[in-house]
C-alpha cells in the first residue's frame, strides 16, 4: 500500500482577480521567471571575460596543518587569495569545518605585515570590518553561520596581490571501536530549505520583497562553473603525538604517505595538493594490549582548571533485545550518484541482517514521503524480500523534506516488548535542523534515532545533534567500500542495549559538559570536559549496562596530561548547551548575553562573537572601487545534483503561478 504526503499548494484565492489584473499579473510572474533564472546561473564575480575567454578574478588555495597530542588536536587553516583581475576585490568563502570547532585565532598577512584578530560581538565586528573595506584598508573577518559552516571575508586584495588569512580552532578527537579519528569538512552539500507556502511566498513579492537566500544556504560549483574554473585546491599536514604505539595510521578518504620519528608521526597528502570535493578524515588504531581504558588530559586558562576525560566502559555480556527496526531512507535530489548508491547498499545490509524474531519497515523521503507498509511487519522472508526490491528500486530526485519522513517513523506505539530503532541513511543536506531536532525530542517517545551520514561531504552538525535528540549513535559511510563494515558494525551497537543513567561525580564542585551524559553504545567511549576547582582527586563514573558499574579515574597531576586548548573545549561545550537551551525556547535575554560572555572571555566565535582583522594602513585609493567575488565551494565528489528546492524555488514559483493564473483567466475569458 502506497502511503504518501505531498505539499498541495494553495493558488485559488487569485482567481477572485479581475481578468485584466489576472492578465498582468501573469505577464509580469513570466518576464520575471527568465531574469530570475539567469540570476541563478550567475557566478557572483567569480569570473572575469578577458579577450574572448573567462578568467578567475579571484582565486584561493588552502593549506591546512594539524598538530595531534592525545585527544587534542589544534589545526591551522591558512587561505591564500589571489587576485589575477585589474581591480581592488573583496573574497567572500564558506568555510566548512568540524562541527565540534572551538574557533578562536584569526591571522590577517598582507607581504611581511601580520595583524592578530579580535573577538568581537558579532554586529560591532561586522562594522568595524565593512568601516576598514569602505576606507580602502585591508581587514577580514570570520562569523559563523552554523555550527559547521563559518563565513571568511577579506576587503581590498589589489590588482595582482596575494593575501593569506589563517583561522586556528581546537577540537577533541575521536575514539570508537578502538580506533582514534579526526574529521575535517572540504566542502559541503547545498542545504535545502522547505519552501513557503505559494500564499506567503506571493505577498511578500507583492510587497516588494525578493527570494529569501539566508547565509545558510551556500553556493557550490555548478557544472557550468567547473567547466570556467577550478575547484578550490587544498594542501594537507598533519603531525601526531598519540602517546602509545600504533598499529595502523591511514586516510580512509585519501591517499596520504606516513613517516615516524620517534613517537611522531608525520602524515602529507601522498599527491600534495587535492581537490576540496570531499572530506578528510584521518584514523589511527593502537597495539591492542596498549588501547587506552582512560585518559585526563588538563589546562589552566586565568586562573580556572580545565580537564577532558575520556573512558572506555567495560563491556559486559547481555542477551540481544526484540528490535523493530524502521529504515528512513533519503532519496532526494542531493543523494544523486555515489550517495544513493551507498543509502541503498546500507538499507540492503540492515535488511538482510534482520533476525527472525524482528519487526521492521521503510519508509523512503524525498519532497513526499512513502511507508513501504502500513506498520511494522516480522521479519519474515517474504517482507524482507518486499523490501530489499523496494529500497533497490529508488531513484533520487525532489526536495529534502524529512519532518514527515521521521513523523511518520516515530508515530504509534511498538509492538509489547520490542524497542523501536530508527535508522536514518542520509546526507542530511538540510536547512531546518532546529525544526527537525525538535520534532525527533518530542515525538520520538521510547524509541532510538541512528543517524547514518551518506556521501562526502555530510551535514556532521545535524547528524551529531540528531543523534544525541534521538538518544542514538551517528555512523559515516563515505564509500560504498565501507557499507557492509560500517552496517555490520551499527547494527552491532543495535543488537545490545545502551549503556545508560551515566553519572560522572567530581571530587569538587564542577561544570561538565554534555551536561547529560548520553547513552553509550557497544565500542564507544565516554568524553566529558569539565571546569573544576581544583585538579585532583578522583573521579567516579558509574552506570548501568544493564547491570551497575564503576570506574574511578585520578584527575592529579601525575596521572593527566597537560594540553592547552582544553578550555576552549569547555567554552565551546558551553556556548553548545547553551544554544541548545535557545533552540528548545529558553530565555533568549538571558541566554544570549551568557552566550557572548563565554565566547568573548575564551576568544571564540559563535552564533553572536566574530573575529575581525585590520590592518590600519590604507591601501586602497578612494577613487578606485571595490569588487566583491564570492568564491564557490568544490561540488562534493560523487555528487550528480544539487539539493532541489533550497533556491530555487522563486523560478519555479513564478512560473507555477503564471501557468495556473493563465489557465484561470482562459476558462474566465470563455465563460
Amino acid at each position: 500500500m502506497d502511503h504518501r504526503e505531498t505539499r498541495k499548494p494553495r493558488l485559488f484565492r487569485f482567481l477572485r482577480l479581475p481578468p485584466p489584473a489576472l492578465l498582468r499579473v501573469v505577464l509580469l510572474l513570466a518576464a520575471l521567471s527568465p531574469a530570475l533564472a539567469a540570476a541563478a546561473r550567475e557566478p557572483e564575480g567569480l569570473m572575469l571575460k578577458r579577450d574572448g575567454e573567462w578568467v578567475a578574478t579571484l582565486a584561493m588555495d588552502t593549506t591546512v596543518d594539524m598538530q595531534v597530542r592525545g585527544l587534542l588536536a589544534e589545526v591551522s587553516v591558512r587561505q591564500t587569495y589571489r587576485n589575477d583581475s585589474s581591480q581592488w576585490r573583496e573574497g567572500r568563502y564558506l568555510l566548512p569545518l568540524p562541527e565540534n570547532a572551538a574557533v578562536g585565532a584569526l591571522t590577517l598577512r598582507v607581504g611581511e605585515r601580520l595583524v592578530e584578530g579580535e573577538i568581537r560581538e558579532k554586529q560591532e565586528a561586522r562594522a568595524v570590518y565593512e568601516a576598514a573595506a569602505a576606507a580602502g584598508q585591508r581587514a577580514s573577518l570570520v562569523s559563523q553561520n552554523r555550527p559547521n559552516l563559518f563565513q571568511t571575508a577579506v576587503a581590498n586584495i589589489g590588482p595582482g596581490e596575494e593575501v593569506e588569512i589563517e583561522v586556528r580552532y581546537w577540537q577533541p578527537v575521536a575514539f570508537k571501536d578502538g580506533v582514534f579519528s579526526l574529521h575535517l569538512p572540504l566542502t559541503l552539500t547545498p542545504r535545502y530549505l522547505p519552501a513557503p507556502s505559494p500564499e506567503t511566498a506571493f505577498a511578500a513579492w507583492n510587497a516588494g520583497g525578493a527570494e529569501p537566500v539566508p547565509e545558510s544556504l551556500p553556493a557550490v560549483m555548478t557544472g557550468e562553473d567547473a567547466s570556467a574554473a577550478l575547484p578550490p585546491t587544498v594542501a594537507l599536514t598533519a603531525e601526531i603525538e598519540p602517546g602509545l604505539p600504533l598499529q595502523r595510521l591511514d586516510s580512509p578518504t585519501h591517499a596520504v604517505t606516513v613517516s615516524a620519528d620517534g613517537p611522531t608521526y608525520r602524515v602529507v597528502l601522498a599527491h600534495l595538493v587535492e581537490a576540496g570535493d570531499r572530506d578528510f578524515e584521518l584514523r589511527w588504531e593502537p597495539v591492542p594490549s596498549k588501547a587506552p581504558r582512560s585518559a585526563v588530559f588538563t589546562d589552566r586558562v586565568g586562573g580556572e582548571d580545565f580537564a577532558l576525560l575520556m573512558l572506555v566502559p567495560p563491556t559486559l555480556p547481555v542477551a540481544p533485545l526484540p528490535r523493530e527496526l524502521v529504515l528512513v531512507i533519503d532519496n532526494s535530489g542531493s543523494m544523486s550518484g555515489a550517495s544513493m548508491q551507498q543509502a541503498i547498499e546500507a538499507a540492503d545490509q540492515a535488511l538482510a541482517r534482520l533476525r527472525p524474531g524482528d519487526r521492521f519497515n521503510v519508509v523512503r523521503f524525498d519532497d513526499t514521503f512513502e511507508l513501504l507498509f502500513e506498520a511494522p511487519v516480522p521479519a519474515q522472508p517474504g517482507n524482507v524480500a518486499r523490501a530489499r526490491a523496494f529500497v533497490r528500486s529508488l531513484q533520487a530526485d525532489g526536495g529534502t523534506e524529512m519532518l514527515p519522513a521521521l513523523r511518520a517513523a516515530f508515530a504509534g506505539e511498538p509492538a509489547p516488548g520490542f524497542l523501536r530503532q530508527v535508522v536514518l541513511a542520509t546526507d542530511a543536506a538540510v536547512g531546518n535542523e532546529d525544526e527537525l531536532l525538535a520534532l525527533i525530542e518530542t515525538a520520538r517517545g521510547d524509541a532510538r534515532l541512528f543517524p547514518v551520514g551518506i556521501g562526502s561531504a555530510p551535514n556532521g552538525h545535524f547528524l551529531r545533534k540528531a543523534a544525541e535528540a534521538g538518544r542514538g549513535t551517528q555512523t559515516l559511510v563515505r564509500d560504498v567500500n565501507e557499507v557492509a563494515a560500517k552496517m555490520d558494525a551499527l547494527l552491532a551497537k543495535l543488537d545490545h542495549p545502551a549503556m545508560r543513567d551515566i553519572q560522572v561525580d567530581w571530587p569538587g564542585p564542577a561544570e561538565a559538559y554534555p551536561a547529560r551524559v548520553p547513552d553509550l553504545y557497544q565500542g564507544e567511549a565516554l568524553q566529558v570536559v569539565a571546569r573544576l576547582d581544583r585538579l585532583a582527586g578522583v573521579a567516579t563514573v558509574r552506570g548501568l549496562a544493564p547491570q551497575p558499574w564503576v570506574r574511578r579515574v585520578p584527575l592529579g597531576a601525575e596521572s593527566a596530561t597537560p594540553a592547552p586548548g582544553i578550555g576552549r573545549l569547555w567554552a565551546r561545550a558551553r556556548i553548545d548547551g547553551l544554544e541548545d537551551e535557545i533552540r528548545r525556547g529558553g530565555d533568549l535575554e538571558r541566554l544570549r548575553p551568557a552566550v557572548v560572555d563565554v565566547a568573548l572571555r575564551h576568544g571564540l566565535v559563535s552564533t553572536y562573537t566574530s573575529l575581525v582583522a585590520v590592518d590600519r594602513t590604507p591601501a586602497r585609493p578612494q577613487e578606485e572601487s571595490l569588487g566583491s567575488t564570492r568564491l564557490l565551494n568544490a561540488t562534493p565528489d560523487g555528487s550528480l545534483a544539487f539539493a532541489q528546492g533550497s533556491t530555487g524555488w522563486t523560478r519555479e514559483l513564478m512560473l507555477a503561478l503564471a501557468l495556473a493564473l493563465g489557465g484561470a483567466l482562459l476558462l474566465r475569458t470563455r465563460g
